[in-house]
């Protein structure tokens, strides 16, 4: 009954894409535009200056939202991923990572806080989220591609999407989470709903939007990997060389640097989280 397809979806989703392409192929180009020279800022300024102080800023970081434990483990960690030889693809991944979670930060927590507050706008955008979360992030990558060509941009790109809906969500469970009395009593002062959102939602809603931060940092450092597939630098290039010359020690260094720089990121935005 069911051997040959009735529905060629494969087709016209193929069509489509084809048809952006030729049609509006400069209209996307233009799009990167902002994404390479936000990544074009970081990587230089990461790869430009002296590691020890990128070592001492994260460090300081560290210690002042974790404490000292966190600072010593953050020392270690970066010290042994300069001495294996990662620095740069390690910096590189950073700023990947760091332009990711911007872009994420501003279009997903305006995002989060209208649909925090409007049922109708929540609703109509939760199946987009769930489309999102649960489509295999290769599935992006063939889109990306045709649209935006390969390289650290088109790796930025996915990682957006792939990692976008966390942030959006936690930052709309945050504002629902504010006690309507407290609202209701900033409103009986006089507070008209910007101040209300600014002065109340916003500061009580802080520590789950710092949690969706942290989420869509580590959903980024999850896309470093696959992101590589499409000629993204950074850390994922060895691991990527590695699979396929069956380099295990490779693979196993590369993979070792991204589980480092999780670990302090994850470490360091969540203390952040916690203080707030």
């Amino acid at each position: 009954m069911f051997q040959d397809a009735i529905i060629p979806l494969d087709q016209w989703v193929s069509v489509a894409v084809e048809w952006l392409v030729d049609n509006y192929r400069e209209f996307f180009q233009m799009l990167k535009w902002p994404v390479d020279w936000l990544l074009g800022g970081f990587e230089h300024g990461l790869t430009s200056v002296h590691p020890l102080v990128v070592i001492a800023i994260v460090c300081f970081l560290a210690w002042r939202f974790s404490g000292k434990r966190l600072a010593a483990f953050s020392l270690a960690s970066l010290l042994l991923v300069g001495f294996l030889g990662l620095w740069e693809d390690t910096m590189i991944t950073l700023a990947m990572v760091l332009s990711s979670v911007v872009i994420c930060a501003v279009i997903g927590i305006p995002l989060g806080i209208m649909s925090g507050r409007s049922d109708r706008f929540e609703a109509g955008l939760r199946p987009v989220l769930d489309a999102m979360q649960t489509t295999p992030a290769f599935v992006y990558l063939v889109p990306i591609v045709m649209l935006f060509s390969v390289g650290n941009v088109a790796g930025v790109l996915a990682t957006i999407i792939f990692a976008l809906p966390p942030i959006i969500r936690l930052t709309g469970l945050g504002i629902r989470q504010v006690h309507p009395e407290l609202v209701e009593a900033a409103q009986a002062f006089g507070a008209t709903r910007w101040q209300v959102l600014v002065k109340v939602q916003i500061p009580l809603a802080m520590p789950t939007i710092l949690a969706g931060l942290n989420q869509t940092i580590m959903m980024a450092l999850s896309m470093v990997v696959i992101a590589a597939l499409i000629g993204a630098g950074g850390l994922g290039s060895p691991v990527i060389l590695g699979l396929n010359t069956l380099d295990i020690g490779r693979a196993v260094v590369g993979g070792l640097g991204i589980v480092l720089m999780a670990i302090v990121l994850d470490r360091i935005t969540q203390s952040m989280a916690q203080r707030k």
